[in-house]
């Protein structure tokens, strides 16, 4: 008799529905596409986000829970896909779950996180330089979440592939990492930039492309940067829409069959 096999992908989520249908929906739908044999499940890591949809009807277990349900209908190989971009504290917290269910599963497999490894910074900072072209005068400024984890050398690393390509037109900073909102206006000084394109360089546009990227307040970074003298153009679209990045989740799950 045939083992049991199934897909689980595991997110932070997202509250903001467009987001949540079209760009962790997108991803979803991509890895579904290329196993349609595999029974699909998700979950999402964020209490607040579960709570928030519990309230409107949508019921999205933990990673616990999720674990739990496939053991309970007789899975026994797992496929594990996370869709965060970067190795940091939420990514070891959905690897020490996996660890705690491992004995439990005949076969459970767990994928890197996108920006985990060079060849995946690579791949991102190619979707990057085609989405975003070279313009006179244009900087694209892309904003990650950031963490203190050591984690956070995803960001420089990303800027350096970039660099090393002659696409120092396109910055990489976080909110809550570095390089930060206070290391950009020099550089876009040096380059005579008068336009800026603000963009997330998240999963999902959700709060913090809202608020502390694109939003009204005096801390926003669009609105520090048009302080500072530029033109801001924000995108309110994370990642996730994008079919080349859903392309990438989609060779992240290819490795993990091919394990």
């Amino acid at each position: 008799m045939e083992e049991k096999r199934a897909l689980l992908t595991v997110s932070f989520g997202t509250a903001a529905e467009e987001a949540r249908r079209e760009e962790i929906g997108g991803v979803e739908e991509a890895l579904r596409r290329r196993v349609p044999e595999l029974p699909f499940a998700r979950a999402y890591t964020s209490p607040t986000i579960r709570r928030i949809l519990a309230n409107r009807g949508i019921a999205v277990p933990s990673l616990e829970e999720a674990l739990e349900e496939q053991l309970s209908a007789g899975v026994e190989q797992l496929y594990l896909l996370p869709t965060h971009l970067l190795p940091g504290y939420e990514y070891d917290a959905i690897a020490a779950t996996v660890e705690s269910f491992r004995p439990r599963f005949r076969d459970l497999r767990l994928a890197p996180p996108l920006m985990g490894d060079t060849d995946m910074v690579r791949a991102l900072a190619g979707v990057l330089m085609e989405r975003w072209r070279k313009l006179l005068g244009q900087t694209v400024v892309l904003v990650g979440h950031g963490t203190a984890h050591p984690g956070n050398l995803v960001y420089p690393a990303l800027q350096g592939v970039l660099s090393l390509a002659g696409r120092g037109d396109i910055l990489v900073g976080a909110i809550e990492g570095w390089p930060g909102l206070d290391e950009l206006p020099p550089v876009l000084e040096r380059q005579g930039a008068e336009r800026v394109i603000l963009a997330p360089l998240l999963l999902t546009a959700g709060a913090h492309v809202r608020e502390d990227i694109a939003g009204p307040g005096p801390e926003s970074w669009k609105s520090r940067l048009e302080a500072a003298g530029l033109t801001v153009h924000p995108v309110l679209e994370g990642l996730g829409r994008l079919p080349q990045v859903q392309g990438l989740y989609v060779r992240r799950l290819e490795q993990l069959l091919e394990e």
